[in-house]
């Protein structure tokens, strides 16, 4: 479908998660070299280089990446996807009384780690005479504040940090998409709704009366998405926050 794609050089953080594992099969039934970053056991795949990183950790994130460059040479594509998410389930207190190593742990890891890649593997593309492309993943609720009210039934709350996490990755796409522009560097941002994944049925009734399409996300559905942003045919776009919620975010 996107053939331009072929070959090309795809780091993704966190690619070992729920979304992660999507984009990687995304990329790879294009043909591309997927390289990815993620704190898990390492785990040897023929369809993807995994590194066992810490991306919050500046030193050996470092040594990863030298060993990354020194092997693919160039950085096509880098999908920042990392990030602590909270599973309904898991006792999350509420605002007041939010536990401020919590705190610090997501914004480690969704925007430090953000941070810290987009500065490597960014600054390669810089200095690439055909540049690069960057692409984060926020969410609907950096766009909108969390509906409390759709948790009533359990003990969990959506934590703040996640929102102010999602919400700092639409500000780091904007700065980079202009800053890196000269060099040939675009980057976006897509904002995803919630996806499907078997929720409570309370959860799940809650839930769809807030999205005009009336339901949630399926599995793989914004690989298609993403695909899009990462080839030519996105090549005027930058600095884009592309919300595919359902329309959630509308109303």
């Amino acid at each position: 479908m996107f053939s331009d794609l072929k070959n090309k050089n795809i780091v993704i953080t966190g690619g070992l998660g729920f979304l992660g594992k999507q984009i990687i099969n995304a990329y790879v039934k294009e043909g591309s070299r997927v390289i990815v970053l993620d704190n898990k056991k390492k785990i040897n795949s023929k369809k993807f280089e995994h590194f066992s990183c810490d991306i919050c950790n500046e030193k050996k994130l470092k040594i990863i990446y030298k060993k990354i460059v020194k092997k693919y040479k160039t950085i096509d594509i880098l999908i920042n996807n990392a990030a602590s998410n909270h599973d309904i389930g898991k006792n999350i207190k509420s605002f007041e009384k939010f536990n401020l190593k919590i705190w610090e742990q997501d914004i480690k890891v969704g925007l430090t780690g953000a941070f810290l890649c987009t500065q490597l593997f960014g600054g390669k593309m810089s200095k690439q005479k055909k540049g690069g492309n960057i692409i984060n993943i926020s969410s609907d609720l950096g766009i909108i504040a969390p509906d409390q009210r759709l948790y009533d039934h359990t003990s969990f709350r959506k934590p703040i940090s996640y929102s102010v996490v999602k919400n700092g990755i639409i500000g780091l796409t904007k700065y980079v998409a202009a800053y890196w522009a000269k060099n040939k560097v675009r980057c976006n941002a897509l904002a995803p709704g919630g996806i499907f994944n078997n929720q409570n049925k309370t959860f799940l009734a809650k839930i769809k009366k807030l999205i005009p399409m009336n339901r949630m996300a399926k599995i793989n559905e914004y690989n298609k998405t993403i695909l899009f942003l990462s080839s030519d045919a996105s090549s005027y776009i930058t600095g884009s926050i592309i919300i595919a919620d359902g329309g959630r975010t509308i109303i």
